[in-house]
């Protein structure tokens, strides 16, 4: 993970020639690198004025260790296949948009990504359709991978990962929306038999019949996202069909009236693969808006640890077995605008410095942020329960 977060640094290129791009001198080679390299590769500057034209272009020359930066706009139709390792993918200036047009790479995705430890900043997929239903913006196929600001919308999956049981994957700050094929297989977000998946401060909403996140990891940790089935016609909010280390924390999970699944949270529904098969529930805001359901289902043989949530709407708090503490019941009113999906408490709300004292390692980190992002949970005193923990107000002098 070093490897992934190491600073840019300035190096020097080979081979090249002068151009003026941008208003200001850059030094670039014939494959599209110039001298603004990074400690362990070069960059290549992509768009439709440069060079490389295209992200495809880049891909084919594009080594090891390489930045590449996309110009903002609109490359349709382009798909890519990139096998190198310790890639940066970041839109540059602007929304970079790769709809996919009726094309793929690999009759699987926008991009298939099969090198390790890669990085994608800034990007939108859009439109991902392949014959055997599984297009994705994105197949991972590599080990490791950090996706940051970047867009997910109407593709039949969102991100869909293979096993590795080296792969760690890593989400913030991040939109998946109204991905799924509509055949309850596809979902907005699908990772298979990984070490680990962490989403935080993300929207991940109105998925296509499929789960808004389905996650095979053994080690899943859902922090600070807004995870809502809007009007759509999703099944699960979170999938955990194979058990492992899990927390989900601070999220606000929203189950939509035309759910075609009543729970929310499913734990170990296909089969408790992974040696940990314990859950953690804590700090999180719950809403059900089907007429009935269960918030958290969990499979003979594991066990759920519930804290500090809110439960809004009807149905039974857990199936299977649990441990609760100060878990509470709440109507709307309890929330500054759930119209609107903020779910931030009142300062008259019952939530407020009710909550227990969790362990440091299962507790809520982080607030989901509108409209994308995250913040740090606040320490006040008692904890308060639910998603968000009630800011103290300054009051002017």
């Amino acid at each position: 993970m070093a490897a992934l977060s190491a600073s840019l640094t300035l190096g020097i290129a080979v081979a090249t020639a002068s151009v003026i791009a941008d208003g200001a001198r850059d030094t670039v080679s014939a494959d599209g690198a110039d001298r603004s390299s990074t400690a362990t590769g070069r960059v290549l500057r992509v768009g439709p004025g440069r060079a490389l034209r295209t992200p495809s272009a880049a891909s084919a020359v594009a080594r090891g260790g390489d930045t590449v930066h996309l110009d903002a706009g609109t490359y349709p139709g382009d798909v890519a296949t990139w096998t190198q390792d310790d890639l940066t993918l970041r839109g540059a200036g602007g929304p970079v948009n790769l709809p996919a047009h009726g094309r793929n790479a690999q009759g699987k995705a926008i991009w298939v990504i099969a090198g390790d430890r890669t990085r994608v900043d800034g990007i939108t997929f859009t439109g991902a359709r392949v014959p055997d239903g599984n297009g994705a913006g994105i197949r991972q196929e590599g080990t490791g991978l950090v996706i940051t600001r970047s867009v997910f919308r109407g593709n039949q999956n969102g991100i869909l990962a293979g096993a590795d049981p080296r792969s760690d994957i890593v989400i913030r700050g991040s939109r998946f929306i109204a991905n799924g094929a509509g055949d309850g297989y596809t979902h907005n977000i699908y990772i298979g038999e990984v070490r680990s998946l962490t989403v935080t401060g993300s929207v991940i909403a109105s998925a296509s019949v499929g789960h808004e996140v389905k996650s095979r990891a053994a080690r899943t940790v859902l922090q600070g996202n807004l995870i809502t089935d809007r009007n759509g016609t999703a099944s699960y909010s979170v999938d955990l069909p194979n058990g492992g280390a899990a927390l989900i924390a601070g999220n606000v999970l929203v189950q939509g009236p035309r759910s075609e699944n009543p729970a929310l949270i499913s734990y170990g529904a296909e089969g408790l693969t992974h040696p940990s098969r314990q859950l953690w529930v804590v700090n999180n805001t719950l809403v059900n808006r089907r007429s009935s359901g269960t918030f958290v289902v969990v499979a003979d043989g594991a066990r759920a640890e519930m804290r500090n949530n809110l439960l809004v709407g009807p149905g039974r708090a857990v199936s299977g077995s649990a441990g609760i503490r100060a878990d509470r019941r709440v109507t709307t009113g309890a929330f500054v605008a759930p119209a609107r999906e903020d779910y931030r408490l009142r300062t008259t709300s019952v939530a407020v410095n009710r909550g227990v004292v969790v362990p440091v390692s299962r507790r809520a980190v982080w607030e989901f942020a509108a409209p994308v992002g995250q913040m740090r949970r606040p320490v006040v005193g008692r904890p308060d329960l639910g998603a968000f923990e009630l800011r103290p107000v300054t009051r002017p002098r």
